[in-house]
């Protein structure tokens, strides 16, 4: 056999390999087999380069990209789609778009990926170029990190020339497993959009990323389907990945099912009136499906109405998205700020239009970092839908519709805006690499006297940001040497307010090693991480101390719930300098560095209970006191309201979690009922046990 014919052979095998596993499902040959073909394949493209194709498998990963991603222009149009936010609004747009039409339509229904919108173009069957959504009109060349993704074919079972719009995403299982290597990801959609930017397409490759495309454009419309159907059915017998959970409505189910079969589909058939029942069903099930959907999308069927129908400047009028959770405001982007938090990282801010939100008037929202606003492609001037996701700042959510000034995507200025210093990328994030700098400085020492870590609930932000000028406390150590009565000379500071902070700052002091270890700032050890860590032999400081001098990493993976990366995170924390440095001055100061827990012979009768703790109590103060009364009884305690949570302690200021535990159902509890809930845990104990100089309470 001729050489080239050997590396004809090879690549169809192995095209034909990748679809069967990465888009049918169903492996035809082995990994041992696929691994030898592959390394043969890649040993003669490599000893004969002019032998070597675009559409290889061995070019799903290529060289390392430089600069910025080009933008390139769309052929089609890529534009968002219509909102609704209830069955009703869907039934009222079908019903509207029926009588623009004149005639009885179908329609079909599919999952709204929470993915990356992308654009794939093929030029003769072959794989030419992938673009990002952008402004509907131009986007981001991403072809070398979308050419890693399997599912991707490279070469279509047809020579035509064609465009593809489709959700490129990351499975759920895959998010868990990567998300500890990957911190800075706030969820899969966040990690598959930070993956298809990556500089260098080898590190692309090691996502598992994969997409369901959803429309396609022949650029010979002789050769278009006449319904979407149809399209669905000619994307996946040329080698495309179509996501198989669809339904369709028409007149009848008998109409519905007849128009699956014509295309070969599988599928959900129902009659109009069936709508509203599934997108219920469809709500209720999607937690148990392998990826994240964010919605529902209707479309008509028929491509000529379709056409007659058209766009509008923002979105095409045969299309409308359900989406689960309505929008709690729109408003329109002023200005990006930029923050700096306690570690030195940036986090962008949008400026907003003053709007309602969950009770109260939103003027700023998160941008997390450049790659979010790279995915949004958000800019000033922009109008953007905003939510409210728990007790979290507000988020922008989505570009609905792009400014009219010009206005390009938002870059974050390369300096800090607190000191100056050049600013460094780590991960996703940029970051302030200045220790010294007053952000930083103010935002640890806030953080260590915030409510949920020592507790010095007077010495607020705004404290600490007066005490910072004034020159009297430049690091945490110094709020245990510091002199209060200097405030005294300032205007609004008296002497009741000044013992409060002397009071917040002694009372401190009591505070069990496992606050103080979560309020060093440590990486990865917050409440929940100092507890994992103590509860896995580290009861005092010298023994962590000791392993990270030793470089033992194995002293922390040995706990169940700590891995590779966070232990070379706290290990690296811990031999610090500066670190060291705090720690012998809180020492000093009286702070307690050593465990005295006792020993657990409670009942577990909040076993199975999840619980979240806000406001201030009379009883339990600090509030991690009744998270310990919680835990010792098998309740799990978590720092959010989520569906998963099935009690919320509610002490005095609650907010913003009382009323997303309201709206979630979950049961509220009061200090009085929780002290009544304790007294009838368990007969044979006397009282609740609490630290030294806390009020007690008799059963």
């Amino acid at each position: 056999m001729e050489l080239k014919e050997r590396v004809d052979q090879l690549t169809d095998e192995l095209l034909k390999a990748q679809k069967a596993y990465y888009v049918d499902g169903r492996p035809v040959m082995s990994d041992t087999e696929y691994d030898r073909l592959f390394d043969e394949l890649s040993r003669i493209e490599s000893q004969h380069p002019e032998y070597r194709s675009a559409t290889s498998p061995t070019q799903r990963v290529g060289s390392d990209l430089s600069g910025d991603f080009p933008e390139v222009a769309h052929t089609i149009p890529v534009l968002s789609l219509d909102k609704a936010y209830s069955s009703e609004e869907v039934i009222s747009w079908m019903d509207k778009t029926m009588k623009s039409a004149s005639s009885s339509l179908s329609f079909v229904e599919e999952e709204k990926i929470d993915g990356i919108s992308m654009v794939l173009y093929y030029q003769d069957g072959e794989f030419v170029r992938a673009l990002t959504r952008g402004n509907g009109y131009v986007g981001n060349d991403v072809s070398a990190n979308i050419r890693t993704i399997k599912a991707v074919p490279l070469r279509l079972s047809e020579p035509v020339s064609i465009a593809v719009r489709g959700e490129v995403y990351l499975p759920k299982k895959d998010f868990e497993r990567l998300k500890e290597a990957n911190p800075e990801a706030a969820n899969a959609r966040n990690l598959a959009a930070g993956t298809v930017r990556r500089q260098k397409s080898s590190e692309a490759a090691a996502v598992p990323l994969t997409i369901f495309v959803y429309e396609g454009f022949w650029e010979d419309e002789s050769q278009r389907p006449e319904d979407h159907l149809s399209i669905l059915a000619r994307l996946k017998n040329l080698g495309f990945r179509i996501n198989p959970h669809i339904a369709v409505f028409s007149s009848s189910q008998e109409k519905s099912r007849e128009l699956l079969s014509k295309a070969g589909l599988e599928g959900k058939a129902y009659a109009f009136d069936g709508l509203g029942s599934y997108l219920e069903e469809v709500t209720a099930e999607r937690k148990d499906l392998e990826y994240e959907i964010d919605g529902m999308v209707t479309k008509v069927n028929e491509l000529d109405v379709r056409q007659a129908l058209g766009y509008t400047e923002h979105h095409p009028r045969w299309a409308i998205a359900y989406k689960f959770e309505s929008p709690q405001a729109t408003t329109k982007v002023l200005g990006v700020t930029i923050q700096v938090g306690r570690t030195g990282r940036i986090t962008p801010v949008a400026e907003l239009e003053s709007v309602p939100l969950g009770g109260s008037v939103v003027r700023r929202a998160t941008l997390h970092n450049q790659e979010y606003i790279n995915e949004l492609e958000l800019a000033v001037g922009d109008t953007v839908s905003v939510v409210k996701r728990g007790d979290v700042i507000p988020a922008v959510e989505e570009v609905l519709e792009k400014n009219e000034e010009g206005n390009t995507t938002f870059i974050i200025p390369p300096f800090c805006p607190s000191c100056g210093a050049r600013l460094v990328q780590r991960g996703a994030h940029l970051f302030c690499p200045d220790r010294n700098c007053p952000q930083q400085v103010k935002g640890r020492i806030s953080y260590f006297t915030s409510r949920d870590q020592m507790d010095m609930d007077s010495i607020g932000p705004k404290v600490v940001e007066k005490l910072y000028d004034m020159g009297l406390v430049r690091d945490i150590s110094d709020l245990y040497t510091c002199d209060f009565s200097r405030l005294l000379d300032e205007k609004g500071y008296g002497e009741k307010m000044v013992r409060s902070f002397r009071e917040a700052v002694e009372e401190s002091k009591k505070r069990p090693f496992v606050t103080v270890l979560a309020s060093l700032g440590l990486p990865e050890v917050g409440t929940k991480g100092a507890e994992i860590l103590v509860k896995g032999g580290f009861t005092d400081i010298d023994r962590l101390l000791k392993a990270s001098d030793e470089n033992d990493i194995e002293a922390f993976t040995r706990i169940g719930q700590i891995g590779l990366q966070t232990a070379t995170l706290i290990i690296a924390a811990l031999q610090d300098e500066d670190m060291r440095s705090l720690i012998s001055r809180l020492r000093e100061a009286g702070l307690q560095f050593e465990s005295h827990e006792e020993e657990n012979s409670l009942e577990q009768t909040f076993s199975g209970q999840v619980w979240a703790v806000t406001g201030s109590f009379e009883h339990f103060n600090p509030r991690t006191l009744a998270l310990k009364e919680l835990e010792k009884r098998g309740a799990r305690t978590v720092s959010s309201v989520t569906g998963k949570t099935t009690h919320l302690l509610a002490g005095k200021g609650g907010g913003s979690k009382r009323a997303q535990a309201e709206s979630l159902g979950v049961r509220i509890v009061s200090e009085d009922e929780f002290i009544s809930m304790l007294r009838q845990d368990d007969g044979k104990n006397d009282k609740v046990s609490q630290p030294e100089g806390q009020l007690s309470f008799d059963f």
